[in-house]
């Protein structure tokens, strides 16, 4: 009886709650749950992707003829643009890391600088972003000439560059990479602002800037698989 005892008690211990598994909080076990659904979301546009490139590779653009365009230069330069875009996007990841380290130090100053080029870095890329989809949507000044009909640039019915579905993959995925960075622009935001009025120093811990850090990571390496999938493959 005693020994059926100690196991009740431990059982109530182990399953009663206010306990942090494997030592992690219960926001960052649900951040990671989240992130985990989203990667297997863009797996799925991604390999759809693949699967339709791969089906109609004959009529599939050449990503160097497409993206080669940079702000203020003329001539064709292939992929600087993206490229400055990509470089800018994974730097804003190293200032997260920052960010989160200086936080682990009680450093407020340098979580508030951290941050803030993280956001700028964020913000650049949304920028840019734009610009690349205005010049997509642009096209080449001659266009593409199907029977009587000039069709300049892309959208959702009609492209230039290629097959249809190109441009279709291309405003659906990259828009929802996009999306998932404003997301985190505006999160780093309010975390900006949440270090400036004290509010997690009050808590004790700087935990909410590490769990905003998590998903703009994932953000950033999302991007990787983007870019190489859309202008290097």
């Amino acid at each position: 009886m005693a020994h059926t005892a100690t196991e009740k008690v431990d059982a109530n211990t182990a399953w009663g709650g206010n306990a942090a598994p494997y030592n992690i909080s219960w926001g960052k076990i649900m951040m990671w749950f989240f992130l985990i659904s989203d990667a297997l979301t863009f797996t799925g546009f991604l390999l759809a992707y693949g699967m339709q490139r791969n089906t109609y590779a004959a009529e599939w653009p050449n990503p160097d003829d497409v993206f080669n365009h940079f702000p203020f230069l003329s001539g064709h330069h292939p992929l600087m643009f993206v490229s400055l875009m990509t470089f800018i996007l994974i730097m804003s990841s190293v200032t997260m890391v920052l960010a989160v380290e200086a936080g682990h130090r009680f450093d407020k100053k340098k979580v508030l600088m951290w941050l803030g080029l993280t956001i700028v870095g964020g913000a650049f890329f949304l920028g840019s972003q734009a610009y690349e989809w205005t010049q997509f949507i642009i096209g080449t000044p001659e266009g593409k000439t199907i029977g009587d009909t000039v069709i300049h640039g892309a959208n959702l019915t009609r492209n230039e560059y290629g097959h249809q579905l190109f441009a279709d993959f291309f405003f659906f995925i990259t828009g929802f990479h996009g999306t998932h960075v404003f997301s985190g622009v505006v999160l780093l935001i309010i975390t900006f602002i949440l270090v400036a009025n004290n509010t997690l120093q009050k808590r004790g811990h700087y935990e909410f800037v590490e769990k905003i850090g998590l998903y703009w990571h994932f953000v950033d390496l999302v991007w990787v698989f983007v870019f190489t999938f859309f202008y290097l493959i």
